[in-house]
């Protein structure tokens, strides 16, 4: 039996129009009566999804979890308590932000309660209202004011796949601090300490409940996901996902994100 979900927000559980479907929040709310642990695993920060934590009632409640920042923090629902995290150095995030500012991209600096976004525009405001509560929009080009903060991980907005390998093949080639780079959201390229991925998180969490890497299901549908989808005692892809997920996942949903992909994984395989 399946103990614990991890599972991915946007174009997992999330609609494109930011929301959870009903099927879904009957499906979650029953395996988590069953005793299931619901973990939202996503790239985001934990405060940006107290909204849905409400609506699945898990907002404030104890041994219940979020994973956040791609595995970047372990937080306990209760009091947003932080339980482990695995930030990046500043001089790395630095050199990151000077090379995506070099670019033109649109840049997110994430500390472990704040957003940065630098050369933000139009379409990115769209894209992430709704999935962010909140931001500060930066105008000079310097993140030297953080440099006494906790550091989460940073990412660029490039919209083409092509841009994001280039970018992916030219970090790893000239930065010796090794990084764990995944894409998101067929817009994003993220960078996060190697420490930190979506699979070792969920696992360290597993081991925290006692809870065996055979007794976890992981459910997404990109790059970010792959760890934990690989990892998992059943790794599953919702059918809109990347390809290249499907191929590893254990099972592919009929459904889409927009249609229960996630209650149809539940009442399939823990209900």
């Amino acid at each position: 039996m399946y103990k614990l979900i991890a599972c991915d927000l946007d174009e997992t559980l999330l609609t494109d129009n930011k929301q959870i479907t009903f099927d879904n929040q009957q499906a979650i709310k029953a395996a988590v009566a069953q005793g299931v642990h619901f973990v939202p695993n996503t790239g985001r920060s934990f405060l940006t999804v107290q909204h849905n934590l409400e609506q699945l009632g898990l907002f404030q409640q104890k041994n219940e979890f979020v994973i956040s920042y791609n595995g970047g923090a372990i937080v306990e629902n209760y009091l947003n308590q932080i339980l482990q995290t695995q930030p990046m150095p500043f001089e790395v995030v630095k050199q990151l932000f000077e090379l995506g500012i070099s670019y033109g991209c649109c840049v997110h600096v994430y500390t472990l309660d704040r957003l940065y976004i630098w050369n933000i525009n139009a379409a990115e405001i769209s894209y992430i209202t709704g999935r962010v509560n909140t931001w500060s929009e930066c105008h000079r080009p310097t993140m030297d004011f953080l440099k006494s903060a906790k550091l989460m991980k940073i990412i660029f907005l490039l919209p083409a796949e092509e841009q994001r390998k280039r970018m992916r093949q030219q970090v790893q080639a000239s930065f010796a601090y090794p990084m764990n780079i995944t894409f998101s959201s067929d817009r994003y390229i993220e960078f996060n300490s190697i420490t930190a991925d979506k699979g070792q998180a969920v696992l360290k969490l597993g081991r925290k409940l006692g809870i065996k890497p055979e007794e976890i299901m992981a459910i997404g549908d990109n790059g970010n996901d792959l760890p934990m989808i690989e990892q998992a005692g059943l790794g599953v892809c919702v059918a809109n996902g990347k390809k290249f997920v499907k191929q590893v996942a254990g099972y592919i949903t009929q459904a889409d994100n927009n249609h229960g992909a996630v209650a149809e994984a539940i009442k399939k395989f823990v209900l």
